[in-house]
């Protein structure tokens, strides 16, 4: 077996909430999504372009590199897993996380100006 030093967390979420929001500086994470789907949102650090928009459901697998800016968005009920790098201790944790403001609510902005 591989030893895994990093984390394994399962998240349930209520529908209508944003998760996330940030960038690792040098963590990164994998996602299962058991249950549900989810609205992500991704985009290199230091890139001005609009993110990226992605929708995962049941039974989908997805990669978030160290030094990516991400935001999940839940229309429903989502059980997932994220399997990250790193340990989650808070001390850890927070040392290499950088918060940022909210990359759904900067898409969803942009599509309101656009249809205006």
């Amino acid at each position: 077996m591989h030893e895994h030093n990093g984390s394994v967390v399962v998240i349930n979420t209520v529908p209508f909430v944003q998760r996330a929001n940030h960038y690792h500086k040098d963590d990164y994470h994998y996602c299962y999504v058991v249950e549900g789907k989810i609205t992500y949102y991704e985009r290199k650090v230091g890139d001005k372009d609009l993110p990226k928009k992605h929708l995962y459901g049941k039974g989908d697998f997805f990669y978030t590199p160290s030094m990516m800016e991400h935001c999940m968005y839940f229309d429903e009920p989502t059980i997932f897993i994220a399997l990250g790098g790193k340990t989650r201790t808070r001390e850890e944790y927070e040392q290499d996380l950088v918060r940022l403001p909210s990359l759904h609510d900067e898409y969803m902005n942009s599509q309101k100006k656009g249809a205006e």
